[in-house]
């Protein structure tokens, strides 16, 4: 029973995050904010994981999974409720900082979580059945948001989403099966500093690589999620086909998250994500040369497919090796370098689309993702 709660919590706090993150670049578009400004914004959903992933993660390891998890939750309520209170451009930027802050404590605890309930085969599935979660999630929000937008405005949008980030709270309040006991415990070790505690775990070869995987499949997954609604607007599309753009990407990652274990067992993890990084390049190349919302769905779709994967295989590789009792601190480090590419995705090339305009920022990231292809089939770290 415990892991149909996970999924519940995760695919309404999923839900909201996504359909948060499209709302608020639209209504900071709608509010006046130039596209550097609309990257700062997006950004800061990525500061707070960045600077206390890990000390997340120790926590989550220290005191068990289900009070962070709680805590998390409860601050997305408030992150949403901000901006129909102060519709502000201020206030935006108060509301993405405190999704993330609130955001990180959930997000690396439910994984441990996940991990510490799942043995032998049965993990493989488990996070799996958990990315289709969040594939689901990542397509019901976009999509919500498009439509509410257009149809009730952004105040209405954002406290719609308060009342469902109310589920996973009451969920968990009132569940008597997500128990701290399911924690693992740490073994004892010397007290390091937070540098000394991610160098001791970056040692780890297969880790490091796994974190440097994980980091290039996030980069071409969040320039999507954050230049679409820019690139959209630029060229007229409505707040609706948008969202729905946007969803096809989501969708995608579901039905090759559900293939997933079959790929896994013809060719490997390393060779999965190999072809996932230069699937994904190839779509950056021509996804600039796009007008048309049907194309731009396709385009996203085919993404989705390329990039699907790559989240929850690097969530397996990670919990895998990383050390005994310090699989929640592992997931930590891991969520720190991904939101440090949150944070420099949405400022740099909200930088270059400032300044050389919408082509020159996919080709980049083109190269960037067939470079991660190149890298990973070598098995360098």
């Amino acid at each position: 029973m415990t892991i149909y709660i996970i999924f519940l919590v995760a695919l309404c706090n999923v839900t909201c995050l996504r359909a948060s993150r499209v709302i608020v670049s639209l209504f900071a578009l709608d509010l006046g904010a130039q596209q550097f400004w609309v990257g700062v914004l997006i950004a800061m959903y990525a500061l707070f994981p960045a600077l206390l992933a890990l000390y997340a993660g120790k926590l989550s390891d220290r005191l068990g999974p289900r009070l962070p998890m709680l805590v998390g939750s409860i601050g997305l309520i408030a992150g949403l409720l901000l901006p129909p209170v102060f519709p502000v451009l201020p206030a935006l930027f108060m509301s993405a900082a405190l999704f993330g802050l609130s955001y990180v404590f959930y997000h690396v605890s439910v994984q441990s979580l996940l991990g510490a309930i799942s043995k032998g085969e049965s993990r493989t599935r488990n996070f799996s059945n958990y990315s289709l979660m969040i594939a689901v999630g990542g397509f019901i929000g976009p999509l919500f948001a498009g439509f509410s937008i257009d149809h009730f405005g952004y105040r209405l949008t954002y406290l719609a989403l308060a009342a469902v980030a109310i589920v996973p709270v009451l969920t968990q309040i009132f569940s008597k099966n997500l128990k701290d006991a399911s924690r693992k415990e740490p073994q004892p070790e010397p007290q390091l500093s937070q540098f000394a505690d991610a160098q001791s775990l970056l040692a780890n070869a297969a880790l490091r690589r796994t974190m440097i995987t994980s980091g290039m499949v996030l980069t071409g997954t969040d320039l999507f999620q954050f230049y679409m609604p820019i690139y959209g607007h630029s060229i007229g599309l409505s707040a609706s086909a948008i969202g729905f753009v946007l969803s096809m990407v989501a969708a995608a990652a579901f039905v090759v998250r559900i293939v997933m274990p079959a790929l896994i067992r013809k060719t490997s993890e390393v060779a999965l994500l190999t072809y996932s990084l230069f699937l994904g390049g190839a779509t950056y190349l021509v996804f600039p040369m796009l007008k048309d919302a049907t194309l731009l769905a396709l385009a996203g779709f085919m993404l989705g497919l390329a990039l699907g994967c790559g989240q929850p295989l690097s969530m397996m590789l990670t919990y895998a090796h990383s050390p005994q009792g310090r699989s929640g601190e592992a997931l930590g480090l891991r969520l720190t370098i991904n939101n440090f590419t949150h944070i420099a995705v949405p400022v740099v090339f909200g930088s270059i689309g400032s300044v050389f305009g919408v082509a020159p920022v996919f080709w980049v990231n083109a190269l960037m993702l067939a470079g991660g292809g190149v890298l990973n089939r070598g098995g360098r770290a």
